[in-house]
């Protein structure tokens, strides 16, 4: 069973989801804007006969702290750092696969181009990491990174509307009475915190400083070649094919698997990909 845990990093709260032997090989989950582990609520019971699975919620997701941006530097380099102590010196986790998805790629590849020989695998999903996988749903968002003004932030601002909520969950899915509303529902109830909005708007703002490190993540890739699963909805507007593929670039070895759905691929094909997963481990 999965148990729902908090546990304190430089005094704030995190949450996160715990499930499997604690003495088996470890997989940690790190999920995407603006969800949360709930994203991962289908996933773990398929990994967990076998694998010791963790799942947290970033500072300002999920059932994590969310102190104001007064309180808290809303940055990536932050959300790693946090999670990073969380997983090593918290849970004292020594070696594990990461998982990424969207905000989870430059989440876990802070850590593991930091921590090299602790990452023993790479799941991607939908998480980029090259400039070609930047589609062009991004577009609104490059006079903010320029400019940052009430008027750049006017179309950014629609990111955080139930409308563009839903439209991330069911774009591009072969048949949305698969989604369950419960997913957008979820993530919609985060964003709509008070003050939530100004926290989603300094990470997207900051989401430039991933673009920054792309080589750095590249040339992590190049010399250590970690083994990479990639599982693609292949509809996304936000990452596309391209980006999933640029990956062989780097890591040739890499197994790829491109599937007829869009951002949140577990939503409609998470037997799919926790199959793909158990046999990238086995």
């Amino acid at each position: 069973m999965t148990t729902y845990k908090y546990a304190t990093v430089r005094d704030r709260k995190m949450f996160y989801r715990e499930a499997g032997p604690k003495d088996a090989d470890t997989i940690v989950l790190l999920h995407g804007f603006p969800s949360s582990s709930h994203m991962f609520r289908d996933l773990i019971p398929q990994l967990a006969d076998k694998y010791h699975v963790i799942a947290p919620d970033y500072v300002g997701f999920g059932y994590s702290d969310a102190p104001s941006t007064n309180d808290f530097a809303y940055t990536f380099d932050n959300l790693a750092a946090y999670t990073e102590e969380l997983l090593f010196k918290v849970l004292g986790l020594k070696k594990f696969t990461i998982y990424v998805q969207d905000y989870g790629a430059p989440v876990g590849y802070r850590i593991a181009s930091k921590h090299q020989d602790a990452v023993q695998g790479i799941v991607v999903q939908n998480g980029n990491a090259y400039v070609e996988g930047i589609g062009a749903a991004f577009d609104p968002m490059k006079p903010f990174w320029a400019n940052r003004n009430a008027e750049t932030e006017k179309p950014v601002r629609a990111l955080l509307t139930k409308e563009t909520t839903i439209f991330q969950y069911t774009h591009g899915v072969k048949d949305a009475s698969h989604i369950s509303p419960d997913s957008f529902t979820m993530d919609q109830l985060f964003l709509d915190r008070p003050g939530n909005d100004a926290i989603q708007l300094d990470l997207l703002h900051n989401y430039q400083s991933n673009v920054v490190l792309y080589d750095t993540w590249h040339g992590y890739f190049r010399s250590k070649q970690p083994r990479m699963l990639i599982v693609w909805g292949k509809n996304d507007p936000f990452f596309t094919v391209e980006g999933a593929q640029a990956y062989r670039r780097d890591l040739p070895d890499a197994e790829l698997h491109l599937i007829e759905t869009g951002h949140f691929a577990l939503e409609d094909s998470c037997d799919f990909i926790a199959q793909r997963i158990r046999e990238f481990l086995g």
